[in-house]
């Protein structure tokens, strides 16, 4: 999930050097919401890793 965030920035940024403003606007917006679910995603597996089973 982090590296599509980081591909999609990267995206971004290039669209954003040759002028291509509503393309880099929408891959900044994909990447931050890839990010943010990968964040969300990352904090909820740590968490559900340290639950302890009950036998």
């Amino acid at each position: 999930m982090f590296s599509w965030g980081i591909w999609a920035l990267v995206v971004a940024i290039i669209a954003g050097i040759l002028g291509f403003t509503g393309i880099a606007g929408t891959a900044v917006d994909f990447a931050y919401i890839v990010f943010g679910i990968g964040l969300v995603l990352f904090v909820v597996s740590l968490f559900m890793g340290r639950r302890k089973t009950v036998v």
